[in-house]
């Protein structure tokens, strides 16, 4: 009798293991650098701008966001890249030059044909957590999941009431990083460093802009 006992426990143990495992890839999947980058700029310039800001939001996500994600999907069908996540932190340098020279051509563009100040600060703050992140990744593997989402956090509470937008947004850059540690993909001290750079560096760069 204790056998089966201690069968079924084990069995429940896997379940819940399985259930977590799954969990933080759903996670994962959904609060993606790739897929915040994409998302983001088009609220922020609808909200802070209305239509037109829509539209240039929309310009700022095709290239911070649409360029990259393009390149590193060629790379997933060559074979190149593990994934869209790229867990393999020697496999990052070409992708991440990409991204950083998209998102310096957007900051560029949308400075010199006047986007919106938020929007062009947006882009300034992707950049600005590329500057300090990838320099680190190269010698660390710092987590970009926690580093986008913790920069997402802050550029939207711009625009959403802040106080809740910071709470929920607490919670999410949490989540994300418990889901980075439960796959395996990052440790503790890889998720903390990698939020507090992104954060970081969008609070900083949104100080600095005014808006």
């Amino acid at each position: 009798m204790s056998g089966r006992r201690l069968a079924s426990a084990e069995e429940g143990a896997k379940g819940a293991s399985g259930a977590s495992h799954r969990v933080a890839r759903w996670v994962t999947e959904i609060f993606a650098p790739q897929v915040l980058v994409i998302g983001m700029p088009p609220v922020v310039g609808l909200v802070s701008e209305g239509w037109a800001g829509l539209r240039w939001g929309l310009v700022a996500s095709a290239l911070c966001g649409g360029v990259p994600a393009v390149v590193i999907l060629i790379g997933v069908r060559a074979g190149r890249l593990d994934s869209r996540h790229i867990v393999d932190r020697s496999s990052r340098t070409v992708p991440l030059l990409v991204a950083v020279a998209a998102v310096l051509a957007a900051l560029m563009l949308l400075a010199g044909l006047g986007a919106p100040r938020l929007l062009v600060a947006t882009v300034g703050a992707m950049l600005a957590g590329l500057a300090v992140t990838v320099p680190v990744t190269l010698k660390w593997k710092i987590s970009f999941h926690a580093a986008v989402s913790a920069g997402t956090v802050l550029v939207l509470a711009r625009v959403l009431p802040a106080v809740p937008t910071l709470a929920a947004g607490a919670v999410i850059v949490a989540v994300v990083g418990w889901a980075r540690v439960r796959l395996a993909h990052h440790t503790f001290a890889q998720v903390a460093a990698g939020a507090l750079a992104g954060g970081g560096s969008a609070w900083l760069i949104l100080l600095l802009s005014g808006v």
